[in-house]
């Protein structure tokens, strides 16, 4: 059974609601539902063949559409190679560096797979990638839970624009995008409808 921290009082980034269902009926799509189904198939692949069949391998999705990404994807490596990896849920909302520009919630449990992290290979799953910071705290996060021997980064979506010298390992699509644009992911899990759709700031609001 996987382990969970306590949850306790804290604070979003602006990069909480960056991918939420939103108004999905605006905007220009990307990645429909079959898209989204192939690209999850190729980035299973894509693990598989740099971990060499995902041996000692460990997926923690950053919340909130990290999670269902991590679990899909460690069910399509079960279906490819009949390997069951270990998934886990790493809350990063305490490890922001903005929390004091916005409002408090109270954040998810961190759910660490049974066995832990230390000495085993970690992948990051989180669906956009922008400026860099949620993965930055995201590994200020894992330092607290455990010491694997290495650290790598899946993603969704890479819409450019870092701030930070931060590289996915695995991405499902790059798409360039504007400063006044926002990307949104769908997924069936946490919105019930796959979609990835870009919008201008104004309508995502």
């Amino acid at each position: 059974m996987a382990h969970s921290q306590a949850a306790h009082p804290s604070a979003p980034g602006p990069s909480a609601t960056r991918s939420a269902a939103g108004p999905l009926a605006s905007g220009k799509t990307i990645l429909s539902s079959s898209d989204l189904q192939r690209v999850v198939n190729r980035m299973a692949h894509q693990i598989l063949e740099k971990t060499r069949g995902a041996a000692d391998t460990v997926l923690l999705g950053i919340p909130t559409r990290g999670v269902p990404l991590a679990r899909r994807l460690a069910a399509r490596i079960r279906a490819f190679e009949g390997r069951d990896v270990p998934v886990g849920v790493l809350d990063i909302t305490l490890y922001r560096d903005d929390l004091r520009r916005h409002a408090t919630r109270a954040i998810g449990p961190t759910e660490v797979p049974d066995g832990g992290i230390d000495g085993r290979r970690v992948i990051l799953v989180d669906d956009v990638l922008f400026s860099g910071r949620t993965v930055r705290a995201a590994l200020d996060a894992l330092n607290d839970i455990g010491r694997p021997s290495s650290v790598q980064l899946a993603v969704l979506v890479d819409r450019g624009h870092r701030e930070l010298p931060i590289r996915a390992d695995y991405v499902g699509k790059n798409i360039p995008t504007a400063l006044t644009e926002s990307v949104r992911v769908a997924l069936t899990e946490t919105d019930g409808v796959d979609a990835v759709r870009i919008l201008d700031r104004e309508a995502a609001q």
